[in-house]
């Protein structure tokens, strides 16, 4: 089913797999937003003296819509919050051993994991909702509504100083030990 989106800018450094269960995984790379320039000193302190230039979106798609509180769907996001750790993680290091300050952001708790935490969290559906311009539902807590994907959907960011070309080689040297097989904008439901 296609859901409704106001505009996206997701061709732009998009990347697509599908994963070990067939569910997929949308990578996308953007210079940051508006918020997290005004405010970098306050999300990320390490992060003074080095410019954020790119903010890696990954999106996973989840088996069950991500609209209540049960603990089925709870398992789902630790698990997938779980992927998205060691897969970062992996991106992270490779991208910092090659002389670009990067770190994850834990989707839990909106801090970053690989340096200090700052006096506020970052916010992964304004980051994707002011980059990717998907729809959001507020209910008991917020949720992005995917083009493809609906509600079925979990966020988690990134940040670099290295540029998209090297980002993006990294993604696709990582992805196979994750049992990623990388398709095409189109075949990606």
């Amino acid at each position: 089913m296609d859901y409704p989106v106001a505009r996206s800018n997701a061709d732009v450094g998009q990347i697509n797999f599908v994963g070990r269960e067939g569910k997929g995984i949308q990578i996308t790379i953007h210079p940051p937003s508006q918020y997290v320039q005004r405010n970098r000193n306050r999300i990320f302190p390490d992060w003074q003296n080095q410019p954020i230039l790119w903010v890696v979106i990954i999106l996973q798609q989840s088996h069950f819509p991500i609209m209540e509180i049960t603990p089925q769907i709870e398992s789902e996001k630790q698990k997938l919050r779980g992927i998205f750790i060691h897969f970062g993680f992996e991106l992270a290091v490779s991208l910092n051993y090659h002389g670009y300050p990067s770190d994850i952001v834990d989707p839990c708790t909106g801090y970053p994991l690989l340096s200090h935490p700052g006096d506020i969290p970052h916010d992964d559906i304004a980051t994707v909702k002011a980059l990717l311009h998907y729809p959001i539902i507020r209910n008991k807590c917020r949720m992005l509504i995917h083009p493809k994907w609906g509600t079925c959907i979990y966020p988690s960011i990134l940040i670099s100083t290295a540029e998209p070309i090297l980002i993006d080689l990294v993604i696709k040297s990582i992805a196979p030990e994750y049992h990623w097989r990388q398709v095409n904008n189109m075949t990606i439901t």
